[in-house]
């Protein structure tokens, strides 16, 4: 008999289908970082270049480097970030450095929100949070289109629904 015979083999699932986040996210979370870094470094050089002279201005250079390096971490977190439905769960996965990815029995979802703050909302951008059983296991998918967010909402309420019909 031969050992790796295919009636032998264990049965694996398929592998999942990923979907991306949108890029809106990513245009909205640099917008914001040069809201929050960009405009700032340009009036701390504007005010010490014109109060204490032209090198004082280089103590501008501190936010507009952070701003740099904030543009780059933006844009690998923005691509970590996606999520995949299956048959019995969602898989949220997320992170650079220390990858996560959150396992969401729809058996186990107690609801389904979507959520579009006034800065999402001026991007086009809603939020899908779901709440579990376990507040350890409460898991978001950000900067999602709004549609795309309520055919989430919807379809995971009604996976919940079937799924825990049993319990």
């Amino acid at each position: 008999m031969e050992t790796g015979s295919r009636e032998n083999a264990p049965l694996r699932e398929a592998e999942p289908v990923w979907t991306a986040l949108p890029p809106g996210l990513l245009r909205m979370r640099r917008m914001l970082l040069v809201v929050w870094l960009g405009i700032p470094a340009l009036g701390l050089g504007l005010l010490f270049g014109l109060l204490a002279g032209p090198p004082w201005a280089a103590f501008a250079l501190f936010p507009l480097a952070l701003l740099v390096w904030g543009w780059v971490l933006t844009g690998r977190n923005w691509r970590s970030w996606r999520y995949a439905e299956r048959a019995d769960d969602l898989l949220i996965s997320r992170g650079v450095m220390w990858r996560k990815v959150t396992v969401v029995p729809y058996g186990r979802m107690q609801l389904v929100e979507v959520t579009s703050g006034p800065v999402e909302r001026h991007f086009g951008l809603a939020s899908v949070q779901l709440h579990t059983a376990a507040a350890a296991t409460d898991a978001a998918i950000p900067g999602l289109d709004p549609a795309e967010a309520e055919r989430l909402r919807d379809r995971l309420t009604e996976l919940g629904e079937a799924r825990s019909a049993g319990l």
